[in-house]
């Protein structure tokens, strides 16, 4: 595992940012680290790369204990935190020839040229900075973590202030990062880790509530399920009055519908059934999973202030 989190505690004073969490990620794996405004998800990517030393537990990168470790540790893990320090009057190779430096790379101007291009800052790397957009600003801070090809990459908040296409062409690099790393990245866009991760940790008051594949997540154990279907010539809602397993319907148009249930599987067979007795083309059928905001806020609400 390049990330394997044991019993993490961090406290100030009586509160507990950081409850005696654990988890592991491993390498190839991109997971997504949520939870609500203080839940302690920042707390803990900061001890996972040496910048806060934990009460207790311990935090292992690449087999290497954090706490013993710290500069070792910095080698390997490329770190984007929530707040994106930089040094606004240096233009933007200027920084990044600087950060190249302290990694001790060799060929600087070619690992520079190769993450302005990588994070799309070709077009404003003679810039300054501090002139820059939000955006952009964190596309540099972004390369900063990349520059040294580290095994491990900690993003905290990467694609805040990017505009809708610049959060596809992020998105876009950090699923290629994926496929050879290990990457940890929160995110309060949540269609954001729809769309990137397989994987969820969900931290709330500091404690993990859940550790899951979205599939499994989204699966709403116990939940009452939605199947849609939609047919290609009106059809009467009537024909539908012997169905089992209904807890409600709804008829949004004159060809769709919509059941609430808890056995989808029965209402999808009884559905073909029926299309088939009744010579009725079907458009599409499918099942609705529970959104990923769904399974946040049930888990989160309740405890979260």
């Amino acid at each position: 595992m390049s990330i394997e989190v044991s019993q993490l505690l961090k406290q100030y004073g009586e509160q507990k940012a950081v409850n005696l969490a654990s988890f592991k990620v491993g390498r190839g794996e991109i997971v997504g680290f949520l939870g609500p405004n203080g839940a302690g998800k920042s707390t803990t990517m900061k001890i996972i790369t040496g910048y806060l030393q934990a009460d207790g537990g311990n935090a292992i990168v690449c087999g290497l204990d954090v706490s013993k470790n710290p500069i070792n540790i910095k080698q390997k893990i490329g770190y984007l935190p929530e707040a994106n320090p930089l040094y606004p009057d240096m233009y933007v190779r200027e920084y990044l020839n600087f950060v190249a430096g302290v990694h001790k790379i060799s060929n600087r101007k070619e690992a520079v040229e190769k993450v302005i291009t990588l994070t799309g800052l070709t077009v404003e790397s003679k810039k300054k900075i501090g002139q820059l957009s939000k955006g952009y600003k964190q596309r540099v801070g972004l390369a900063a973590a990349l520059i040294h090809d580290p095994e491990v990459l900690i993003l905290d908040e990467p694609t805040s202030g990017l505009d809708p296409n610049q959060i596809i062409e992020i998105r876009n690099v950090i699923k290629q990062q994926g496929q050879n790393k290990t990457v940890l990245f929160s995110s309060h866009i949540l269609q954001e880790v729809e769309a990137i991760c397989d994987r969820v940790i969900i931290i709330n008051k500091g404690n993990i509530v859940a550790d899951d594949t979205l599939a499994n997540l989204q699966k709403g154990k116990k939940e009452k399920h939605v199947v849609t279907i939609q047919f290609k010539e009106r059809v009467d809602k009537n024909i539908f009055a012997q169905l089992q397993y209904v807890q409600q319907m709804e008829q949004p148009q004159t060809t769709d519908f919509k059941f609430a249930t808890t056995n989808p599987e029965s209402i999808r067979k009884q559905l073909l059934e029926l299309s088939v007795k009744h010579n009725l083309n079907i458009v599409s059928l499918q099942t609705e999973g529970h959104s990923l905001e769904e399974v946040f806020r049930s888990l989160t609400t309740n405890t979260a202030t």
